[in-house]
């Protein structure tokens, strides 16, 4: 398996037959060298959203017209990207699809979740969520946009993920203190990637204070379009 950053809370995760496009947050974003764009979406058979924030959404209808895959989000953004053009398939918070075998659950997360990207005021979008997905013996807890709450304990306990892609850049989400807080106290973790951060000024720009607050740990500051194999 291959976990590929794009930048920001953007993956291009590759399992057998999936190559799935995680927050594919590519127009408009300061840190993808967009030169690399076709690099970075191609041979791409599904595009997952945790929320419909610009930062995250904006690139998944283009995509879907684009290369003619679906788009697995919560049920109301479903409907709108669907109205963009994009195929869609909707889901909700316990839901589970499998994406050409990689089996994909969704789960809460904390954050707001409207379409911001449009103009306008915001449109209301669902939920955000985080998503649990298991493939090739491992479970990846990707936290989406959140802080810390209380239904890690429950999640950590009935899907033990080993690894994380966790949003920790502060200021929108948690920060690395409350990240490395929440990994220690709910998750048994073997390996963590931070994301959400270094993107833009106001967010953190090293993981270094959460590498360093979670000894035992292996902690990844991952580099764009640079794979890392599990």
């Amino acid at each position: 398996m291959k976990l590929i950053w794009l930048g920001h809370s953007g993956f291009r995760i590759e399992s057998g037959d999936a190559v799935i496009l995680l927050d594919p947050f590519l127009t408009g974003s300061p840190v993808f060298p967009h030169a690399k764009r076709d690099e970075a979406i191609k041979g791409a058979t599904h595009v997952l959203l945790t929320h419909g924030h610009g930062d995250h959404a904006s690139d998944a209808a283009p995509i879907s017209r684009e290369l003619g895959i679906p788009v697995y989000c919560i049920h109301e953004m479903s409907i709108i990207l669907g109205k963009d053009g994009a195929e869609t398939v909707g889901f909700g918070k316990g839901g589970t699809v499998d994406l050409n075998g990689v089996k994909v659950t969704m789960v809460n997360a904390t954050h707001s979740a409207s379409i911001d990207y449009k103009g306008g005021d915001p449109i209301y979008a669902g939920q955000p969520a985080g998503f649990m997905i298991e493939a090739e013996g491992h479970t990846i807890y990707v936290t989406g946009d959140t802080d810390v709450m209380a239904d890690m304990e429950w999640m950590g306990e009935l899907h033990n993920p080993d690894i994380g892609i966790i949003a920790a850049g502060g200021h929108y989400t948690m920060d690395m203190k409350r990240a490395a807080w929440a990994a220690k106290k709910y998750f048994n973790f073997k390996t963590i990637i931070p994301c959400h951060y270094k993107t833009f000024p106001l967010l953190e720009q090293s993981a270094q204070p959460l590498a360093d607050a979670l000894p035992g740990v292996d902690v990844i500051e991952p580099e764009i379009l640079k794979a890392i194999e599990i």
